[in-house]
């Protein structure tokens, strides 16, 4: 096959189209010529963790927004590899919410055994990226800052890996300016400890506020504030543990509420979200779309309806992660490789973006979204050679994550549920999620 594809980002969407065209290949494929390009210096895009914030090494902004101690919040019987258990890289089956250094292992056993770190060049930023129409291709503008050097490749394909969890949506409030303590937004939060004994005001009530805030709380903050704007997050939470409306303004280190309360606070950390942003992208490439379960303007979530050789994966709002980017990647390189046919005309794409919108819109229920994207990885899955695994199964442990969060919510790390590819039962893990303290690879792993 003589096409050129090209990847950004080597994070788990990324790394999930390299192995789904080595799985090609392994089975005697001839496939496309792959060549992924990551501004950072290793694979695993945010399970990498890193103690600089702003900009890297490179004086590139900082693309992780990974920190110290954090723990999957959700089971890891919902993201599981259904070609790669956790038992088959561990050796034996793992506890069901493990630290970041075990998924980081985790995600780069697979590809490690897939041998597709030859096909990514580290260190290199895509700059700018241009269709072609004459040609009917990509020219892509690469900065590799290993040699400093600025050029151009040519590619049939576009996939668009890099994520949308990276570019911090930063609101202003009164008084930010003149506030008498730290202001950090969650993509730079990188160490809970620094917030031992502060009273700490965090602005959001969604996963980053809850757990940020509960970080803060194991490692000694001496109070923590949720600001919501819209509901609480409602929680039984700890007694120096509280919720507030939204914040109207600061004045020195005293925080005011739009219910008239205040709060003395000595920290503020923004988990307000984060923007989908590709400045290497065109508008007539760019994807503009809110961080929702059925994405704009992407035909099976994962085909740009405005250039239909060009891709992204990941960019849903995520119940599913690991084995939902598979089952995109499988997808993309069927529809590469022209074992899948796409609709030629637009409406019909646009069609389908909007089938899926309505039917997100039908329901706000939670359990409904988690079945909703269950249906999505069932759809993409049916189409591919990517392994059937009991995706209502996977459904079902994160419909008990959900009750065992609301039973108690510093302590719903410490439940197991069964793996769906295995079918064993996740052990207990040696010590209690509120008194894991050291969450090293070697620590997690004793028995």
């Amino acid at each position: 096959m003589s096409k050129r594809v090209a990847v950004i980002g080597a994070g788990p969407s990324g790394l999930a189209q390299l192995r789904a065209f080595q799985s090609a290949a392994q089975n005697g494929a001839d496939i496309p010529e792959i060549v992924c390009f990551e501004k950072q210096s290793n694979w695993g895009g945010l399970w990498n963790y890193t103690w600089r914030t702003g900009v890297d090494e490179n004086g590139e902004p900082v693309h992780g927004s990974m920190y110290r101690y954090l723990w999957s919040n959700g089971p890891k019987e919902g993201l599981e590899f259904a070609d790669y258990s956790f038992e088959e890289h561990f050796g034996k089956q793992i506890a069901s919410y493990p630290p970041r250094a075990v998924l980081f292992d985790y995600i780069e056993g697979r590809v490690l055994k897939a041998d597709v770190r030859k096909w990514i060049k580290f260190s290199t930023v895509v700059r700018f990226v241009e269709y072609d129409d004459e040609k009917g291709d990509f020219e892509i503008t690469v900065h590799d800052m290993e040699n400093d050097t600025v050029y151009k490749e040519r590619f049939d394909n576009f996939i668009c890996a890099s994520g949308h969890f990276s570019s911090p949506n930063v609101p202003e409030y009164p008084g930010f300016a003149a506030f008498n303590g730290r202001i950090v937004h969650a993509h730079d939060f990188r160490d809970a400890r620094e917030f031992a004994d502060k009273d700490v005001l965090l602005l959001g009530a969604s996963y980053s506020a809850e757990d940020i805030g509960s970080q803060c709380w194991k490692y000694g903050a001496k109070t923590v504030t949720t600001s919501y704007r819209s509901a609480p997050m409602g929680f039984d939470w700890p007694d120096n543990w509280e919720e507030k409306p939204a914040l109207e303004k600061v004045e020195g280190r005293t925080a005011y509420f739009v219910d008239g309360t205040t709060k003395d606070i000595d920290a503020i950390i923004l988990c307000t979200g984060y923007k989908h942003y590709f400045p290497f992208l065109p508008d007539d490439l760019r994807l503009k779309t809110a961080n929702r379960l059925a994405t704009a303007d992407l035909y099976k979530g994962v085909v740009y309806v405005n250039n239909p050789k060009m891709f992204y994966l990941g960019m849903q709002d995520q119940w599913f992660t690991f084995n939902m980017f598979d089952a995109q990647a499988w997808y993309v390189r069927d529809v590469i490789m022209d074992r899948i046919a796409v609709p030629a005309d637009k409406e019909t794409l646009l069609a389908d973006v909007a089938e899926r919108v309505a039917r997100e819109d039908a329901s706000d229920d939670v359990k409904y979204a988690i079945k909703y994207q269950a249906d999505y990885v069932k759809e993409l899955v049916a189409e591919t050679d990517y392994p059937s695994f009991n995706i209502d199964g996977a459904c079902e442990a994160f419909f008990e994550w959900k009750k065992h969060k609301a039973e108690d919510i510093m302590a719903f790390r410490n439940n197991s549920y069964t793996s769906v590819i295995t079918g064993t039962l996740a052990p207990k893990h040696h010590t209690p999620w509120k008194d894991a303290l050291d969450d090293s690879l070697e620590v997690y792993l004793q028995n």
